[in-house]
């Protein structure tokens, strides 16, 4: 019997490829709301997410996130990878520290109280803080301030999730009983204030914000500074070739990011190596030939002598020994692309050595030629070595803006996957280091910023007054933050982690209110990018939290819907639940596939409820679609999908199997491609070999071309669920697919009205289009509905 579809006044055609229908009012969101509050608390648990034994068949271990771990010469091959990387911008810090740090020719015991502090500054803030402690706090081999709220929110109720997270997020909140009373507490005050949970998610975000701040001020820094290099031996270079040159330079480094961070990384390598090996070497010339009375330095004694001797200039002066770690940061931020044991090894074995000497042999140089202070680097090169070591020394400072930028891209891809950020194209660069992304809107948008922060600031001079701050910023974030998960993952006593943060949060505030006096003279250009990011992340976050408070109501069990009621022998009758309108749900001939965005087995698909809702019909075959992308190349074809059947209520209120209803959930990789022209044929041999397997048959291939002698309707064979299958194949498939409208609610107060408006406005121009679903468009059909928020 052919369907009837009513068509009313509130229904019009959607004007894209494609059929659709779209509700200008919906009433039928009421009627939800009405659905929803006559659940049981049962009821209510299973659909908002306590999962039951239908949650429990669709849910794997396989699906959550995992921690990609590497052995032997993998992990020397990526610490040789991110020595090219994750280097370059505080390996080029000898070029300039100094020269930052006096704006006159130092005294001796200014020059070792300087050296002093630049040691035990890439000891205690570099090695022992970030190297030995923070590399730890990764979230599932993933760094930066980011990644450790979101590794705090797995072990403390910090956020709400949606549901597709859920099912791919590990959470592992320790028993109260397996914790020390007052690392319990601790974390009972974090989960019970809803300030603290609102403090913790900004700075979680303000520290992404800070970095990619960072990362448009950084790459403009260092290809300025090094092309301006170039005047130590032409002075009549104009200001203006300057400028030109390093915004070329600039386009080409942001032009090459498409080739992913490995290449990248083998390609920048050999030249920080080489650099840092000339810093090692000069570094030694210098020591043994000058003065090596300067190694004395070690002691902390001379540093803490400079702070007091030089009272207000010298805290001053710590804002140029600042930059003697800046792009420390990078080191964490850019872990998901290296791993923990590759960055401690090349920073152990390789860059904090030839670091060390090359500032320590400087300082034996300055010490016997106090003016070399104004160009640290050139002045004390060796006889003979000038021109090779500018050479390296501009390709190093060129290399220096990689480390920020892959993480900028590595704290990109984090924030979208707990929804901070809109879902904007993502490029996995690597099958094999799973956690190495591009992302080309990123890529693009920083490029203009460090383009135009070139062209206004055109010199390193007034670029140094905005340089450090955010660095020092992240850094204090990161040490509050790995307090915490000290406390409530790691669960040490909090009597040996408060000293421990007492320690490094006094060094971290010594270089702070140096960095924070930089603020007017140029550090709010960074700190104003900064705060603007913030404010989208956390409005973003506000819109989907909204939006998934207004979709709460859409979490209605399937059985609430639709009710299978007994006619005759082998025979049922399918009708509306009252609440949906009690009308016969009619057959629409033809395999429908419903798009699934939660994938919730214990809820039915809104855009399927819309669908019975408009039309009182369904497909003979009905396919609840759910895709379920994974963080791993490609998942096997015997593991990616999994079938189950769908239940209506029966006449006794005992749920039932509904006849011909299925849900589909599709694991797959980054390099899968499973949205395709073939999709119907792909999901209907699936579901073949899924009801061959129920009967312990073999699954053949699916017939792809319409059968003519097919059955009489009465007949035994009409009722296999096979035969309905290949005859709804045969009449057509339809891909339908829910456009859901947002609006704010009347009555909402003005700043909600801009928050929210302000939201819809980029969820509207960031939201996949329906037009890029690889399928046939004339079978494609979009439903539309209409939700207050």
């Amino acid at each position: 019997m052919a369907p009837t579809q009513h068509a009313s006044n509130d229904i019009h055609p959607l004007e894209e490829e494609g059929g659709g229908v779209y509700a200008r009012q919906d009433p039928f969101h009421e009627k939800l709301t009405q659905i929803r509050s006559a659940l049981t608390e049962k009821e209510i648990k299973e659909v908002d997410g306590d999962v039951n034994d239908a949650e429990k068949a669709t849910l794997d271990p396989r699906d959550l996130r995992h921690k990609q771990e590497f052995k032997g010469w993998t992990i020397v091959w990526l610490a040789f990878q991110s020595t090219g990387v994750i280097y370059g911008d505080i390996g080029t810090s000898p070029l300039y520290v100094y020269s930052a740090t006096f704006a006159n020719p130092p005294s001796y015991d200014d020059l070792v109280g300087a050296l002093s502090l630049i040691i035990w500054a890439l000891t205690i803030m570099v090695t022992i803080k970030y190297i030995f402690i923070v590399l730890n706090a990764d979230d599932e081999g993933e760094g930066g301030t980011f990644a450790l709220f979101s590794l705090i929110s797995r072990y403390a109720h910090l956020v709400d999730r949606h549901p597709r997270e859920e099912a791919m997020t590990r959470i592992e909140r320790h028993k109260t009983g397996d914790m020390p009373r007052v690392n319990n507490a601790v974390r009972s005050v974090i989960e019970n204030n809803s300030f603290i949970k609102w403090f913790f998610k900004v700075i979680g975000v303000f520290g992404v914000a800070l970095l990619i701040a960072d990362g448009v001020l950084t790459p403009a820094q260092s290809i300025l500074g090094a092309i301006q290099g170039i005047t130590v031996v032409n002075s009549n270079i104009t200001t203006p070739t300057v400028i030109g040159v390093s915004c070329a330079i600039l386009v080409l480094v942001y032009a090459v990011q498409p080739f992913g961070t490995e290449r990248l990384a083998i390609t920048f390598a050999p030249i920080v190596v080489i650099w840092l090996l000339f810093n090692f070497t000069f570094g030694i010339y210098n020591f043994v030939k000058y003065d090596p009375s300067v190694f004395k330095a070690f002691s902390p004694y001379f540093a803490g002598n400079f702070l007091v001797r030089n009272g207000r200039d010298g805290w001053v002066m710590i804002g140029g020994i600042l930059l003697a770690f800046t792009g420390c940061e990078a080191l964490f931020a850019d872990l998901g692309a290296f791993s923990k044991r590759a960055i401690q090894l090349s920073w152990v074995c390789f860059a904090y050595p030839c670091l060390l000497v090359a500032y320590i042999g400087q300082a034996a140089y300055i010490s016997v030629n106090p003016g070399a202070s104004a160009n640290p680097f050139y002045l004390t090169v060796p006889p003979g070595m000038l021109w090779p070591s500018l050479i390296i020394a501009i390709l190093a400072s060129i290399v220096a803006s990689q480390a920020v930028i892959t993480g900028s891209f590595q704290l990109l891809s984090q924030i979208m996957k707990l929804s901070y950020f809109p879902q904007i194209k993502l490029v996995h660069v690597s099958k094999k280091y799973h956690h190495q992304v591009y992302v080309p809107l990123a890529n693009w948008l920083m490029m203009v910023g460090a383009v135009i922060v070139t062209a206004v600031y055109n010199n390193t001079t007034k670029l140094g007054e905005a340089y450090g701050t955010c660095v020092i910023l992240v850094t204090f974030l990161t040490t509050f933050m790995v307090t915490i998960v000290a406390l409530i993952v790691w669960r040490i006593s909090i009597f040996i982690v408060i000293p421990v943060f007492i320690i490094f949060a006094l060094w971290d505030g010594i270089f702070l209110s140096s960095a924070m006096a930089k603020v007017p003279d140029g550090a709010w250009f960074t700190l104003a990018i900064a705060v603007i990011l913030c404010s989208v992340f956390v409005l973003w976050r506000f819109g989907k939290e909204e939006q998934w408070k207004s979709e709460a109501i859409d979490n209605i069990p399937l059985s609430r819907a639709l009710l299978l009621l007994p006619e005759g022998q082998d025979k049922h009758d399918l009708r509306l639940q009252d609440a949906f309108g009690g009308s016969q749900v009619q057959p629409l001939k033809g395999l429908g596939i419903f798009f699934d965005k939660a994938g919730k087995s214990s809820a039915a698909p809104i855009v399927f409820l819309h669908f019975l809702k408009k039309f009182s019909a369904s497909t003979e075959v009905t396919v609840f679609f759910h895709l379920r992308p994974l963080g791993v190349p490609s998942v096997p074809p015997d593991e990616q999908f999994t079938v189950s059947r769908c239940f209506a209520m029966g006449s006794d209120d005992i749920k039932i199997p509904l006849p011909n209803c299925y849900r589909m959930i599709v694991r797959h990789g980054y390099t899968d491609e499973i949205i395709t022209p073939n999709l119907g044929l792909l999901v209907a041999n699936q579901l073949r070999k899924y009801l061959l397997a129920e009967e312990g048959a073999n699954a053949p291939a699916f017939i792809t071309k319409k059968t003519d002698d097919r059955s009489d309707s009465g007949s035994e064979m009409s009722r296999s669920p096979i035969t309905d299958l290949q005859r709804a194949y045969d009449n057509q498939v339809l891909y339908i697919v829910g456009k859901e409208q947002l609006r704010i609610r009347p009555g909402t107060n003005i700043f909600r009205f801009t928050v929210l408006s302000a939201y819809l406005w980029l969820r509207e121009n960031t939201r996949s289009k329906v037009q890029r679903l690889k399928v046939e468009t004339e079978r494609l059909v979009e439903v539309g509905f209409v939700k207050d928020i």
